[in-house]
């Protein structure tokens, strides 16, 4: 019997593994694998999403206007430049769509976001993989995997799952280095968690450059994740390009209005910046101690530690130790990081437990 069959490049793809918040038996967790913020949603935020339900039978703005310009307003930015998702992803995947597909080549370094494999298979473009650096963006091995068919480099700054950062001047020498007609997609999802200095000048780059397109998400800092709603900048061409594939009508009214609040609640978010620095600095120096059991944090410039186990105890057993503790975090085999586990930056009182608990089990190792 005939039945209808997928493209080839469809049955290649590994689908999206969400972070786990129960163990395998099924016991509730406190949820570390995410990259959620622990402190939750800012006052602001939480009034504006419920005073927008009181109508839920009209469609939302399909010009997310209030939210375009309140972006705008944060960052010194022109609103109609502005674009809006579904969360960054379906960005990054509209990207994808709109300047890569069979025949193509769409580059992104070893250990990056999972979604830019996904978003290159699934417009059945080839995925490439440059060599990194110690678990950091190698810009040099970057371009030198560019070859006449790539059409679109994905690069997270401050990376996922490394928490790795590339410095302002290496993202300038690799826009700089790659051909005007490849789409360089700067995926700042983490963006908000860094200091003024630490900037990586991409929407600097956006603004002047007619190839780059800069992603930014509201689940992590404002704590929006159950909203998915997401924004991108780039030039006026490229941003007309990606509305006429992006899905209509795709940030809720209550979304937009939560979204509005929260990008002009700079007190929360730099209070959570400052929670989120201090308890990543404090479980680094933790896990640094824990060298002598081949222990090593990756540093981090994002709300996450990814820690590597070279010694007796593995990221395995680790995470299974946590569970035991109450806590999910993210182990990495999938991602060619099968000694790595990330572990999302959680409340003073979490973060405390999670350090005892790896000291417990690497000296009893």
């Amino acid at each position: 019997m005939t039945k209808p069959a997928p493209k080839d490049w469809i049955l290649g793809i590994s689908p999206y593994v969400p972070g786990k918040s129960a163990a395998d038996d099924g016991r509730p967790l406190v949820k570390l694998s995410a990259n959620e913020n622990p402190l939750g949603t800012g006052d602001a935020a939480r009034a504006a999403l419920a005073a927008a339900t009181a109508d839920l039978a009209t469609y939302p703005d399909p010009g997310a206007a209030r939210l375009r310009e309140a972006i705008a307003a944060a960052h010194g930015l022109d609103p109609a430049r502005v674009i809006y998702g579904t969360g960054s992803d379906e960005l990054l995947h509209i990207a994808a769509s709109a300047y890569a597909g069979p025949g193509d080549e769409i580059l992104y370094v070893r250990y990056g976001f999972s979604v830019y494999d996904i978003a290159a298979r699934r417009v059945g473009a080839t995925p490439v993989v440059a060599p990194d650096a110690d678990y950091a963006t190698d810009v040099d091995a970057l371009l030198a995997a560019v070859t006449e068919k790539t059409k679109v480099v994905f690069l997270a700054n401050p990376n996922n799952p490394t928490g790795t950062m590339t410095s302002r001047e290496e993202i300038a020498r690799l826009h700089a280095g790659l051909r005007p007609d490849i789409l360089f997609v700067l995926d700042q999802a983490y963006a908000e968690y860094l200091d003024g200095q630490e900037d990586d000048g991409g929407l600097e780059l956006a603004k002047n450059a007619s190839n780059v397109f800069v992603t930014r998400t509201f689940s992590k800092i404002y704590g929006l994740a159950a909203e998915r709603i997401g924004w991108g900048y780039a030039s006026v061409d490229v941003i007309d390009v990606l509305h006429r594939i992006r899905a209509p009508f795709n940030v809720t009214t209550a979304g937009q209005a939560a979204a509005v609040a929260a990008v002009q609640d700079t007190a929360w978010i730099e209070a959570s910046r400052a929670h989120n620095r201090q308890w990543r600095e404090w479980l680094a120096g933790e896990v640094a101690s824990l060298s002598n059991h081949g222990l090593r944090a990756v540093p981090s410039k994002a709300n996450f530690l990814l820690i590597l186990f070279d010694g007796k105890l593995t990221a395995e057993a680790a995470m299974k130790g946590l569970w035991d503790e109450g806590f999910a975090t993210r182990w990495l085999p999938g991602q060619g990081l099968p000694n790595g586990l990330r572990i999302t930056i959680g409340t003073e009182d979490q973060v405390r437990k999670v350090a005892a608990k790896l000291r417990a089990m690497a000296e009893a190792a």
